[in-house]
């Protein structure tokens, strides 16, 4: 019985890890026979366990069914589970943190002592350092991503980081969820281009619209198109430097949103960069630490920069002449 009962738990931990497995593959992973295999299923089955019999290829899936059933973690995804948890137990979408902490109750106490020991290192030795981002409601995450899979067109009141309200056509392509706030990548219907939309800033309008063919962002890659309106195009104040070193090395060196990095040569690369001013743009340069040669800039920035410049110079000669 002892064995059959560990059979069974590793029968359904291999149902649970892949979507579809043949009877030979399943008895060749348990070390049994076929027969073997369809008298585990059917007893899986007994306890409530949905598991569909393929056409064709005489194997077995695991389906969803009316209520959960207990999921088998292996120790490296219940650390995860556990973390994840705990992230969105204190993140940016709204009414998710009580349910969030719940299930991380519920999970730190079936897990073995040895993993407990592990997450709460984790949760000692780190600290979340200042408030989240605006929150969002995690029914309007769902609508919008239900849209993207269904390909179905989006209208919302949308209010500008400026103030200003507008109703938008939209046809929703990927979530991005950066730094603190989630973003809807989408082409804009009424002005014929690509458009990222705060979502704590948009309101769905009910229903969805038409079905529509869905195409590709610029440069194939949704974060990445985030990624570049946001770290530049966004920012009243812009500029391209060219940074004397590989592309590789000075993306390190960059925190997110910062700024583009675009390769040139094995030693110099472009950095694509905006800011609020030229002061804040001239700072942000020269915190990367790196040689640099200002490529096309506003005449405010050529003075922020003189004047860091020569403020530095003045630190410098006051140190030595003792002023």
């Amino acid at each position: 019985m002892v064995d059959t009962s560990a059979r069974l738990l590793r029968l359904l931990s291999l149902l649970q890890a892949r979507r579809e497995w043949s009877g030979a593959e399943l008895a060749d992973r348990l070390d049994v026979t076929t027969r073997t295999v369809r008298r585990d299923v059917e007893r899986l089955r007994d306890l409530g366990y949905p598991v569909h019999a393929t056409r064709g290829t005489a194997g077995y899936r695991l389906g969803a069914g009316a209520a959960l059933p207990p999921l088998l973690l292996d120790d490296d995804e219940a650390v995860a589970v556990a973390v994840g948890l705990r992230t969105a137990s204190g993140g940016s979408v709204a009414g998710i943190e009580e349910t969030a902490s719940r299930a991380l109750a519920k999970l730190e106490q079936v897990l073995p002592a040895r993993l407990r020991q592990r997450v709460g290192t984790l949760r000692s030795a780190t600290v979340r350092v200042g408030a989240g981002g605006p929150r969002v409601d995690p029914d309007v995450l769902v609508a919008i991503a239900d849209a993207c899979r269904r390909h179905e067109s989006l209208r919302f009141d949308y209010t500008s980081p400026a103030g200003g309200a507008s109703t938008r056509s939209a046809q929703p392509h990927r979530l991005v969820s950066f730094t603190r706030h989630w973003y809807l990548v989408a082409w804009d219907t009424d002005r014929a281009d690509w458009r990222t939309f705060r979502v704590d800033r948009l309101a769905l309008r009910t229903p969805n619209g038409p079905r529509f063919t869905p195409r590709e962002p610029p440069g194939g890659d949704a974060a990445a198109y985030l990624e570049r309106r946001l770290s530049a195009h966004a920012w009243p104040v812009r500029a391209t430097v060219t940074l004397h070193e590989p592309a590789d090395v000075a993306a390190d060196r960059l925190w997110p949103g910062m700024g583009v990095v675009e390769p040139v040569d094995d030693r110099t690369c472009l950095l694509h960069v905006g800011a609020p001013t030229a002061r804040d743009l001239a700072w942000m340069i020269t915190s990367v630490d790196v040689d640099f040669t200002l490529v096309d800039g506003p005449p405010a920035l050529v003075e922020a920069l003189r004047a860091h410049a020569d403020r530095c110079v003045r630190a410098i000669t006051a140190k030595v002449t003792g002023r």
